[in-house]
């Protein structure tokens, strides 16, 4: 857990690197050697290529956001051996690295690390080290490796653990492999969904960004921000262009803050999927939204410290001009981030859990910056619209306590995404809508002023007419959500498709655990032995427990009556979750070679079919179709998400159509 984190701020430039070549700029020795007595040295020393880095063990504590620190770990225990005190490392005082402008300590030509042992039984004993490590150059980073090292006490000499790959792995490696017939008539397009949902995130970025402007942290700093930069200059030419190189810098800090995961991306085509349906991450997502809730709820204040506010304060004050002007951006950034880090947090969560991935998280950070920067060059061209704004005032604080009970409900989509992935059965569909339907009457009693929360001023008579509004509105939507907790046709909310669990996963008994009663193959080779067996094709569905847009295409899409006959009567419907954590039987467990020669660890259902998806059909997202014969011809071209239900039945329909004319042809 602690290295994913890490990896999400180390990993930088990185690029196309993986499919042009094979870097591996660090070779290892490791060799153990009698100190004295029962007591041995364990040797492990890195030769590392000029111009790369290899980064110490030891300079890096909890808050640290540099490069990923080198780790060793052996097969220690009392029976064999027991480590006595650290792992040594040469003594080296930190330089600065350019790559993360950072003192950091690394080694360069040549390391060698110590760890003494105090062996117990000396008799055949191996000693296995496992070492983790990342390097990097002037430019960039390579993804962290493992090398594993056995030691023969007797000889003193270690050799690379090479059962990596195993003849039993490559013959796996080639079964994931299919033989995919027509695929130059059919070949796939890029979902045509991809452009609306860009510009829907978008938008929905930039709300967020109009409602953080009604934060009590960013509101009172319009008139000041502006005032200052229209007064404060030399002429008003001058404060209306610094004015607007202030709003520019601040859409542009938003951009940067997304930067890391498009280079996330390229590294890994599955990792964004892998950490949005991480059960340790979705946990911690809610945890931090519960506390982001809280703290909105006014019963305690979250900031980032106040050394780095002052500190960016300090350099826009002291450097001036352009640099100075984006230090203000950046400390704006840092100080309103107790009233944006939830909305932020909603975007980096709801993109990826979704098929868009980084770049719809760029698009949603843009909606935002903009939608925060505005203000600030609109008010600086138009001073006199000022005096239009509304006074800051207890309306600042409702707007967070409304937002406090949003982050609530938002929180146990992260704790649902956990609980469907691991198969858990806590927050079945039905518990799911209860929750929201509370959160929903909590705020329905707060506008009203029944309820009451630390921050808010005296009780009015009556509340303000704005209060009245969204309370009306939050009852509709509750009202909206109570058919929801039953077993009958109308539960199936289709406004809200993908933010519950399915359908299937309910407290009530279902006929299968399919989407919409549907009979599905969760095993390809089970789902063609029945296709065989019927005569019928194949339609591949690589699905999620934890996709949004799945949920959106079975309940809104597959639920019309003639695409769900289609499905039903016409096709062997087979799904394939990519972000199942269910681990598979130790005997179809392997080392999946990678093509470009790297080895990818298959434990679990979704490692499987994550990879199979990847590696046959060049394609990662979620949801994504396939129609297919049982020899694994394509039937017409792969499809993703695909809102427009006439649409995917002619697509249904076409393929049924195709299999027929092979059938005759044959």
């Amino acid at each position: 857990m602690k290295k994913l984190l890490i990896l999400l701020i180390a990993i930088i430039s990185f690029g196309n690197t993986l499919t042009a070549q094979v870097l591996d700029p660090v070779s290892w020795q490791v060799t153990v050697e009698q100190e004295q007595g029962d007591v041995y040295n364990i040797l492990m020393t890195a030769t590392i290529d000029e111009g790369w880095h290899l980064y110490s063990q030891k300079q890096f504590g909890e808050e640290f956001e540099g490069p990923i620190p080198t780790e060793f770990s052996y097969n220690n225990s009392p029976e064999t051996f027991t480590l006595e005190g650290e792992t040594q490392e040469p003594d080296i005082d930190p330089i600065h690295d350019p790559v993360f402008d950072l003192d950091v300590i690394f080694f360069e030509d040549k390391a060698t690390f110590i760890q003494p042992i105090k062996v117990s039984n000396p008799d055949g004993l191996k000693v296995t080290v496992e070492i983790y490590y990342s390097v990097c150059d002037d430019e960039k980073c390579l993804p962290p490796d493992t090398k594993t090292f056995e030691v023969d006490l007797a000889s003193g000499k270690g050799k690379k653990n090479l059962a990596e790959v195993t003849a039993d792995d490559l013959e796996k490696t080639a079964a994931l492999t299919i033989d995919i017939g027509n695929k130059d008539q059919y070949k796939s397009e890029e979902e045509k969904g991809s452009e609306k949902g860009y510009l829907t995130i978008f938008l929905l970025g930039f709300v967020g960004g109009l409602i953080a402007l009604l934060t009590p942290c960013v509101f009172p700093m319009i008139p000041l921000t502006v005032s200052f930069f229209t007064k404060g200059a030399q002429n008003k030419k001058k404060g209306l262009a610094n004015a607007i190189l202030y709003g520019v810098f601040i859409f542009a800090i938003y951009i940067l803050l997304s930067l890391p995961f498009h280079l996330l991306d390229s590294l890994d085509p599955e990792i964004l999927n892998n950490i949005s349906t991480n059960t340790t991450l979705n946990i911690i997502f809610f945890v931090i939204f519960m506390v982001f809730a809280f703290s909105f709820f006014g019963f305690y204040e979250i900031t980032l410290p106040s050394s780095w506010s002052s500190k960016m304060d300090n350099k826009a004050s002291s450097i001036g001009g352009a640099i100075g002007i984006f230090f203000m951006a950046l400390t704006l950034a840092i100080v309103s981030f107790s009233c944006t880090g939830p909305i932020l947090g909603s975007l980096l969560g709801g993109s990826l859990t979704s098929d868009g991935g980084a770049m719809q998280l760029t698009f949603g950070m843009g909606g935002f910056g903009l939608a925060l920067a505005l203000p600030f060059a609109l008010f600086a061209l138009f001073p006199n619209w000022l005096n239009s704004l509304p006074k800051s005032g207890g309306w600042l604080n409702t707007v967070k306590v409304v937002l406090g009970f949003i982050e609530l409900g938002l929180a146990f989509k992260f704790l649902s995404n956990a609980d469907l992935v691991e198969h858990w059965g806590l927050l079945k569909r039905e518990i799911f809508i209860g929750i929201w339907i509370l959160c929903s009457l909590g705020m329905i009693l707060y506008l009203f002023g029944i309820i009451r929360f630390p921050h808010d001023g005296p009780k009015k008579k009556r509340p303000p007419m704005g209060n009245i509004l969204v309370g009306v509105i939050t009852l509709a939507f509750m009202l909206y959500l109570i058919p929801g907790l039953t077993n009958s046709s109308y539960a199936n909310l289709k406004l809200l498709s993908g933010f519950p669990p399915p359908l299937f996963y309910s407290v009530y008994d279902k006929d299968t655990e399919a989407p919409l009663g549907l009979e599905a193959y969760k095993d390809l080779e089970e789902g063609l032995a029945v296709a065989r067996k019927t005569g019928k094709p194949i339609m591949i569905d690589f699905t999620g427990w934890a996709c949004v847009n799945c949920r959106k295409m079975e309940e809104q899409v597959w639920s019309r009556q003639d695409i769900f006959e289609t499905i039903n009567n016409d096709y062997v419907l087979i799904s394939l979750y990519v972000d199942d954590r269910k681990e598979l039987p130790d005997d179809q467990k392997f080392n999946f070679l990678k093509p470009s020669g790297g080895v990818k660890k298959i434990k679990t259902i979704g490692d499987k079919w994550a990879t199979f998806q990847t590696v046959n059909f060049k394609n990662n997202s979620q949801p994504y179709y396939i129609l297919m014969d049982t020899d694994f011809n394509l039937l017409n071209k792969p499809v993703g998400y695909t809102p427009n239900a006439d649409e995917y039945l002619y697509w249904l329909e076409e393929g049924l159509k195709n299999f027929s004319e092979e059938l005759t042809s044959n």
